[in-house]
């Protein structure tokens, strides 16, 4: 079995000795008195005393090979923890770990603020998926470490190095219409499919929805669909764009990014049961490529999918759990997530990106 284990942690203060409390007690759960790597998460409360912890970590761990960064919240497979000082840490006391140079074409655990994800360096060096690392508000820089060191140009990458891995996203959007065709001005979308944008859109909509003074535009998006429309929902080749503004008068609905005419949209709403649903449909596929039950996972949320989005639970790591009972896990909930998909790695947003792992025999 592998010795990999996880521990979480939380105080009424941001310590650095709470970091080396977690890396203690997760090396003392793999049954293990030294540990090859670490993945530390810290809540932002730690944000001035990051490299104070991972030094704490570091010397609990009795190894160099620190990697991770501070999110507004952090969770393990034990429970999740939020606008408080927390800290968690994975150890890997055996074989498998973070590589200390990742090999050529192996899947990138990726960590970077929002200024920092840029595209080059996102379609650079293969598969990638991760996290945003930010303060409170999603917006704002959090701090990111790798090797045991700051990472003075904001972003870390390392691989696990002794295990295969599987890796996708769940969008968690209820998807409203077929793709069709719009009719556009830019950013703002007059016709979908030769009707009004607007009237098309409360058509699709809940009733309780389309009764509200307002339209919730937190909870809509508009996907743009790539290449042919058949299927393009089913295999993911789709962009979510935001809706931010809705004209009565003019009937059209106005979006983050302007559009060709011709081009082929959807309505989406998130909704926490079509996001359970959805991360419950990708833990099957990702367990089934794995070709076996995996031996442990990290789980990158977004404060817009965790606990706030459910109503006070985290059912995506409820699903997680409840699928692979007793399996090491370890996640944070950051400002976006960094995600494989269909055209290349992309940031994302209120979003659950899942990576699961099973170790080489």
């Amino acid at each position: 079995m592998p010795r990999i284990a996880t521990a979480l942690a939380s105080a009424d203060k941001a310590d650095p000795d709470l970091a080396a409390d977690v890396v203690r007690t997760a090396l003392e759960r793999a049954g293990a008195g030294i540990a090859r790597s670490v993945l530390l998460f810290l809540s932002t409360d730690f944000v001035h005393q990051a490299h104070a912890a991972v030094l704490a970590a570091s010397r609990a761990a009795h190894c160099l090979q620190v990697a991770g960064c501070t999110a507004p919240g952090v969770f393990t497979e034990e429970d999740w923890v939020l606008d408080r000082p927390a800290a968690c840490a994975m150890v890997f006391g055996g074989d498998c770990g973070l590589a200390a140079h990742p090999e050529a074409g192996a899947p990138l655990l990726s960590l970077a603020t929002p200024t920092t994800a840029v595209r080059s360096w996102l379609a650079g060096g293969g598969q990638r998926y991760g996290l945003l690392s930010t303060d409170n508000s999603a917006h704002g820089a959090g701090r990111i470490w790798c090797h045991g060191k700051m990472a003075t140009d904001g972003r870390c990458e390392t691989a696990v190095s002794g295990a295969r891995a599987s890796i996708g996203v769940s969008r968690g959007m209820r998807v409203l219409g077929e793709p069709r065709p719009v009719a556009c001005n830019g950013r703002d979308v007059l016709k979908i499919g030769g009707h009004p944008a607007l009237n098309s859109l409360l058509r699709e909509l809940p009733l309780e929805m389309r009764e509200m003074e307002k339209l919730p535009f937190h909870l809509l998006a508009a996907g743009i669909v790539r290449g042919r429309p058949e299927g393009a929902i089913e295999e993911g080749r789709f962009t979510l764009v935001p809706i931010i503004a809705a004209s009565h008068d003019e009937r059209s609905i106005t979006l983050t990014l302007p559009l060709d005419d011709g081009d082929r949209i959807f309505w989406a709403l998130r909704q926490g049961l079509a996001a359970e649903s959805d991360m419950r449909r990708l833990a099957d596929d990702l367990s089934g490529k794995l070709g076996g039950a995996p031996d442990f996972g990290l789980l990158c949320s977004c404060l817009g999918r965790g606990p706030y989005f459910f109503g006070g639970e985290d059912r995506d790591l409820a699903v997680v759990r409840e699928r692979f009972p007793g399996m090491p896990l370890i996640g944070a909930y950051g400002g976006g997530q960094i995600a494989p998909l269909i055209d290349g790695n992309e940031q994302v947003h209120n979003a659950a990106v899942l990576a699961l792992f099973r170790e080489d025999v």
